[in-house]
């Protein structure tokens, strides 16, 4: 067990890649925002690449261990300590039974990650220990763990000092300004040439109107093609408005001038039109950014998202330690 003396901003249980085909029923994957962090941490500890950990958001946790084992914090800089020593990140560290786990606010990015030898072993909700905060399921109880809870932990076998080379680890960028892959579609066509031209090259700012749900962006206005103004009546009166239709995760959901991009807890339908969608292998940049904070969206075929995420794959891996 591992008790939670403080509980950090949101700190959560989740999974990667989440709670998978139960969208039509109301419940989105979840899991963390940025995978490539979260599956390296469990590999440093010798965990499956998908076990349940810890995310932490802006400010992390102070947790207490009441048994030996193995851990690995990864992602934004937290400032962790044990027992009010700094400990290395993406890196395996030995707990000893008592110690206590201290984080911070983060100095760089926007999420750590916290991974213990064996797993998490929360009780899985339809085949997944992912948190989903809205419906209350998943995780501890379905929300964010709280003072005085219990974590429980699987058994496992880990080694100290294992870690992360230093080309293998996501780069946050030190001027705030992100540089995120976008497909076009589903709803391409109901944007006319500028408005395309315009997305791609303009600056959107991350609104703090933002959370697990949708990620809210000012910016310029948009410009339709004609099909959305002249279309029948059961599609909406604004361009942007469409007949209910399933949104992909990672869309860019456009509710009347508004981009969102609807994340690991977004809606699985709706009645706004997709321009363009964030791949998953991108997702780690939305996870790690902050309020405030630059986007600019590159164009990407299919075939190079698909190969993005498999290069992502690849590197959380064992391939990716050095000891």
């Amino acid at each position: 067990m591992i008790e939670v003396i403080k509980e950090g901003l949101e700190t959560s249980v989740q999974d990667w890649p989440g709670r998978l085909g139960y969208w039509n029923q109301g419940f989105p994957p979840s899991g963390p925002m940025d995978s490539w962090s979260f599956r390296l941490a469990n590999v440093l500890v010798g965990n499956d690449p998908g076990a349940a950990g810890l995310e932490c958001q802006y400010i992390g946790p102070t947790l207490k261990f009441q048994r030996a084992g193995m851990i690995a914090v990864t992602g934004a800089d937290m400032q962790a300590k044990l027992d009010g020593e700094a400990i290395q990140m993406w890196q395996s560290v030995a707990v000893a039974a008592g110690q206590t786990l201290e984080m911070s606010f983060a100095k760089t990015g926007a999420r750590a990650y916290i991974a213990v030898a064996g797993g998490i072993a929360t009780e899985p909700w339809l085949g997944s220990r992912s948190t989903f905060h809205k419906a209350g399921v998943g995780g501890m109880e379905g929300h964010a763990i709280k003072p005085g809870q219990l974590v429980p932990v699987s058994v496992g076998e880990g080694v100290a000092g294992r870690k992360v080379r230093d080309d293998a680890r996501p780069e946050f960028p030190s001027d705030k300004q992100w540089s995120i892959e976008v497909v076009r579609g589903p709803n391409d066509d109901w944007i006319d040439d500028a408005g395309h031209e315009r997305f791609l090259g303009s600056d959107w700012k991350l609104s703090s109107k933002s959370d697990r749900t949708g990620f809210r962006l000012d910016g310029p206005d948009w410009s339709f093609a004609e099909k959305a103004t002249d279309k029948a009546p059961e599609h909406g009166s604004e361009p942007s408005n469409i007949i209910d239709q399933g949104y992909p995760c990672g869309a860019i959901n456009l509710a009347g001038q508004t981009p969102i991009i609807l994340v690991n807890d977004g809606p699985s339908m709706g009645g706004f039109i997709n321009p363009y969608t964030v791949p998953r292998s991108a997702f780690w940049k939305l996870g790690q950014s902050k309020p405030g904070e630059i986007y600019r969206f590159k164009a990407v075929s299919v075939e190079e998202a698909q190969a993005l995420a498999h290069d992502l794959r690849e590197i959380c891996s064992e391939q990716s330690i050095s000891t």
